[in-house]
């Protein structure tokens, strides 16, 4: 039986190195990008998930708290031989419940041009024109965040 999890990962913490690297090689290596030191500064501040099976980190994001109880999801990253299984919806899913659980009520990406689809099923809407990000179409997309009473008894 699978052993998998999703956790707060400190920051800084082994958990936190180990979604920092899986960030980086599905994220920058595949754009010729690195971290700056002002963007690794910058995690400090906000909220990270891993979805671990044991102590193998299998996908992670990145939360960051924003103005008007919005919080941003950014640095989606699922492992290759992982991606298309549904973690990054079950983690994202988690990222909407923190969020919602922490008093914001929208969260908000700026999604990847052939990302929009996967965030258009998850209910987010499209509220920005195109643009260019790390020389990538983009656009913003938002949910509206509502309580999930369907597991409930």
């Amino acid at each position: 039986m699978l052993n998998r999890r999703i956790k707060i990962l400190s920051c800084p913490s082994p958990e936190y190195t180990k979604a920092l690297q899986l960030r980086y090689r599905i994220l920058r290596v595949p754009l010729g990008l690195e971290f700056t030191t002002d963007e690794l500064e910058k995690d400090k501040q906000d909220v990270h998930l891993g979805l671990f099976e044991n102590d193998k980190i299998l996908a992670c994001i990145t939360l960051t708290r924003s103005e008007n109880k919005r919080m941003k999801m950014r640095q989606v990253a699922v492992e290759e031989a992982e991606q298309g299984k549904g973690l990054g919806r079950k983690l994202s899913a988690a990222g909407e419940k923190y969020a919602l659980e922490n008093g914001f009520e929208i969260m908000f990406c700026n999604a990847r041009k052939t990302a929009v689809p996967f965030y258009e099923s998850m209910g987010y809407q499209i509220v920005s024109d195109e643009f260019v990000e790390v020389n990538i179409a983009h656009y913003t997309m938002e949910k509206k965040l509502v309580v999930d009473n369907t597991n409930k008894n």
